[in-house]
């Protein structure tokens, strides 16, 4: 029976028990079942479900707020994503003064259309404003540490938001325990992918070592013809900030990914592109579409997840007004690449690692 998952398996040496079978897999024909690793706490396998929803999770739920929790792992302060088909279509975090609310708004408005039947994740307790707003549309999940006693009755008020009365609240365990860092404890948390014959890659964890302001290197590289070529220009002190988190946010982005980031807010993400520059300009392509007259690119950074093979993807960021950029090294024109962004003055920061995700 392919629905028929056993209570317990072993893989790899590590126990598996079942928490739940789920109401579908992937799509609604696949029969699926929710197993967490015997021994450790998991914020995601031990998470409480405070309201079902019309009928339990499905492997796409979970998901999602996988890669949601994934990005707001990362972040001190307040912090949101919105994620739809295992990629952010928005994501923010608080600056000065802002509260949950408007942090909630900021990663909802990234991509509003896109949010529609999203899985939302939270780093703080959620209170009765964000709940509030939650509930003025769409939502399938909603993942957080804790909830304020108001905000969990919002949620639950069926007869009030009937747009919303199957959605689903589950409070995480504590999302400090999950790795983000290189060097953090990775015990049991090796990825597993199973290919289309049943052979599966047991992999470790895509983690990153730019944890700080103080990681960040402005781009060097050497080249027969041009010799060392270094950034000349420095992101200003307000995009500093934006420059790590669109790095952190990309990680939980499907390469070939870029995030555009502002304020604290993504603006847009390019995301499953073949090409770099595709994948550059389709963000941008994506946000002059969807909001029109809003606030422009310029000032705006950028992080790829890749390095740029050639010039061409600077030349697409700058046109837009972005002019300050992470990225990995890596390619043979890389000193190109840095002396192209000195002419268009767009400051380049080389990451320590790439960070491709291929789910």
């Amino acid at each position: 029976n392919l629905g028929n998952y056993p209570e317990k398996f072993v893989i790899n040496g590590r126990a598996y028990l079942k928490v739940e079978d789920l109401r579908y897999g992937t799509n609604p024909h696949q029969p699926a079942a929710f197993y967490k690793p015997e021994g450790i706490p998991c914020p995601i396998g031990d998470m409480k479900v405070l309201k079902t929803g019309k009928s339990g999770l499905s492997q796409t739920n979970l998901e999602d707020i996988s890669y949601a929790l994934n990005i707001v792992k990362f972040f001190k302060q307040p912090a949101c994503a919105v994620i739809k088909h295992v990629n952010p279509s928005g994501a923010a975090m608080a600056k000065k003064g802002e509260a949950l609310r408007d942090v909630y708004i900021k990663a909802r408005d990234c991509d509003r259309r896109a949010a529609f039947g999203s899985a939302i994740a939270f780093n703080k307790k959620v209170d009765a404003a964000t709940a509030s707003e939650i509930m003025s549309s769409f939502v399938e999940c909603v993942i957080a540490p804790d909830y304020d006693s108001d905000a969990v009755n919002i949620f639950n008020d069926e007869e009030k938001y009937k747009l919303n009365k199957h959605i689903r609240i589950l409070q995480c365990g504590d999302i400090s325990a999950l790795p983000a860092y290189v060097g953090d404890n990775t015990e049991l948390k090796q990825t597993i992918k199973v290919l289309a014959d049943g052979s599966i890659v047991i992999a470790e964890p895509l983690l990153t070592a730019l944890r700080s302001a103080s990681d960040l290197k402005q781009a060097e590289a050497e080249s027969q013809a041009l010799g060392k070529v270094k950034s000349l220009f420095s992101a200003a002190e307000s995009q500093i900030e934006d420059l790590l988190a669109a790095w952190h946010v990309n990680i939980s982005v499907r390469s070939n990914g870029v995030v555009i980031m502002k304020n604290g807010q993504t603006l847009s993400v390019g995301t499953g592109e073949q090409d770099r520059v595709g994948a550059i300009e389709q963000a941008i392509a994506k946000y002059r579409q969807k909001y029109s007259g809003k606030e422009t690119l310029d000032g705006a950074v950028m992080a790829s997840d890749g390095f740029f093979p050639f010039s061409d993807g600077v030349e697409a960021a700058a046109a837009a007004g972005i002019n300050a950029i992470i990225s990995p090294p890596g390619s043979i024109r890389d000193a190109e690449v840095i002396k192209r962004a000195n002419e268009l003055k767009v400051a380049i920061y080389h990451a320590p690692e790439r960070i491709f995700s291929h789910h």
